[in-house]
């Protein structure tokens, strides 16, 4: 278990725990390493999720906008603008968009989330959700922009609207199962120092 010393007043050194280690705050928690088999298996089933043919209902949120910015948050030197930008490129090829498009606003998105990512951790999981919300509007509305600009029919503006806001609201739940195979199971032995 790794210590961090702290100088008190006295030139004195003590040991303390970092508040990582405390118990009973989920965003504050021991994970285990990352596997980068399973953030490219979440990619690709938000992927996936985005290609069901739901339309463009207003309550269903962009999965693979979702898994993006958690991976960028949390692992920002595994998922990077390039992977968004290849991910933005299949989604235009599937859509049927103009070619870019997607991979524009992804590539926004993800440039935001890698260099938010550290004030947002510093958050609980619900506030980050705050910070989430304008990264997710900033992807639609670049989407907007790019059709704007080369005189393509606009989609409804609230259509953009409440799918950035229902992923914003979902972002705790995404925080949650994407999480879930990194926590450690509760442990009874109490000689464990982790």
């Amino acid at each position: 278990m790794r210590l961090w010393r702290l100088r008190r007043a006295g030139g004195e050194t003590a040991a303390a725990t970092p508040a990582g280690l405390q118990r009973g705050q989920p965003h504050k928690q021991v994970l285990r390493p990352v596997s980068p088999v399973f953030i490219w298996v979440t990619l690709a089933a938000g992927l996936a999720l985005d290609l069901l043919p739901w339309g463009r209902t207003p309550l269903v949120p962009d999965f693979l906008a979702l898994a993006l910015v958690f991976w960028n948050i949390h692992q920002p030197r595994r998922v990077g603008m390039a992977a968004a930008f290849l991910f933005g490129l299949l989604t235009d090829v599937h859509d049927g968009a103009l070619f870019g498009e997607h991979a524009l606003a992804y590539t926004l998105l993800s440039y935001g989330a890698i260099s938010l990512h550290r004030r947002i951790l510093w958050f609980p999981v619900l506030s980050q959700s705050l910070y989430v919300l304008p990264l997710l509007l900033v992807a639609q509305l670049a989407s907007a922009a790019v059709r704007l600009w080369v005189g393509g029919a606009s989609a409804n503006w609230w259509v953009g609207l409440t799918e950035s806001a229902v992923g914003a609201l979902m972002w705790p739940l995404v925080n949650w199962i994407l999480f879930a195979p990194q926590r450690r199971p509760i442990s009874r032995d109490e000689t464990r120092p982790i």
